[in-house]
């Protein structure tokens, strides 16, 4: 094993624990972004080893639980500590993962591919089962708060959010069975598309070094990022950029190991891991958030506000246009990557410039 891969997440994890010992001043605000950006290029190595060692959609689908599990943590710390003022959150955490990856990462994904491959192929099959549980789920989750009347305001009620919640959880569930069992080979790169080339799978031993690794690597990038969060807030607050803002900036920082994973697979011509890491991500992020903050907000009395807002609901609903024409035929090119590189850049603009 490379000596980078272990020392990072050593670094990280030291750091993060001065961070709570002894406070963060701003040097020490600066080294902690920059081995946050370490550590998250750590998650992506010992994620592909992993995925290396079980194989396809295995692999993919482990990154994609572990970060989704610590970042329903990070937003349920958050709710604990701001109460009312983070009724929202979890919302704008969750939108703003989707708009992040339907726009961000899928848009990049295929320019990146585009530009080194001219044209890249993934399957239908499985990209088209994602995108519609992608599409109920956020429908549950964000939209239908917004239109039901028990309750003032886009809000559930209690038996509402745990309709919500229960759903959200099985139909995620199915589509991993379905991703895993059920329909693997829809998952897997089309008959004709480059598979990736290794010299020899990782031992056991290195698999599940390399396991353990990445825990405590996306423990630290989520540590890390909770610890600089302040200051974020911080000048967020000064530029004047509304609270969703913040949001965004959870997302982002949780989806960097995801994002980054799958840029170099689309580099690779490998766009099929890309979908899958893409899609599945999204989908995690509903389906296993969701219930996270449902149950707190029941057990604990928190408010929880999902219901989008009307610019929220018309560049959500842009957003599953676009992904549907871009996963209709199988096939990608640049001008698709480009068209998602623009909502997404409006999705950030709006959000500074509501």
């Amino acid at each position: 094993m490379v000596a980078w891969t272990w020392l990072i997440p050593a670094l990280a994890l030291a750091l993060l624990a001065g961070g709570f010992a002894v406070g963060m001043g701003p040097l020490l605000v600066v080294v902690c972004g920059v081995v946050l950006i370490g550590a998250v290029i750590a998650a992506v190595h010992h994620a592909e080893v992993v995925a290396h060692r079980v194989g396809e959609p295995f692999g993919t689908l482990i990154l994609a639980i572990a970060v989704t599990v610590i970042e329903a943590s990070l937003i349920l710390s958050v709710m604990l500590a701001g109460g009312a003022d983070a009724a929202s959150l979890p919302r704008d955490t969750i939108y703003a993962a989707i708009m992040i990856i339907c726009n961000g990462v899928v848009g990049l994904c295929v320019l990146v591919g585009g530009l080194a491959h001219r044209e890249q192929s993934f399957r239908v099959e499985g990209a088209s089962a994602g995108l519609a549980a992608l599409i109920a789920l956020s429908a549950l989750a964000l939209v239908l708060p917004v239109f039901t009347i028990t309750m003032p305001g886009p809000v559930y009620n209690t038996p509402q959010l745990v309709f919500a919640a229960v759903t959200s959880a099985v139909l995620w569930a199915v589509y991993v069975f379905v991703q895993t069992v059920r329909h693997r080979n829809y998952f897997l790169a089309p008959p004709g598309a480059p598979e990736e080339a290794h010299a020899k799978p990782p031992t056991s031993v290195q698999a599940w070094a390399s396991l353990g690794l990445l825990v405590l690597s996306l423990v630290a990038v989520v540590g890390l990022a909770k610890l600089i969060s302040p200051s974020i807030e911080q000048a967020i607050a000064k530029a004047g950029a509304p609270k969703a803002v913040i949001g965004i900036v959870i997302a982002m920082l949780v989806l960097l190991p995801e994002t980054w994973a799958a840029v170099r697979a689309a580099h690779a011509n490998r766009l099929q891991t890309s979908m899958n890491l893409a899609l599945g991500s999204a989908l995690a992020s509903i389906g296993l958030t969701i219930p996270v903050v449902a149950v707190a907000s029941i057990v604990l009395g928190m408010p929880l506000v999902l219901g989008l807002d009307p610019k929220g609901l018309v560049m959500l609903a842009l957003t599953f246009l676009l992904a549907a024409v871009t996963l209709a035929t199988g096939r990608t090119h640049i001008m698709q990557g480009a068209v998602h590189l623009v909502v997404f850049a409006a999705f950030l603009f709006l959000a500074f410039v509501p």
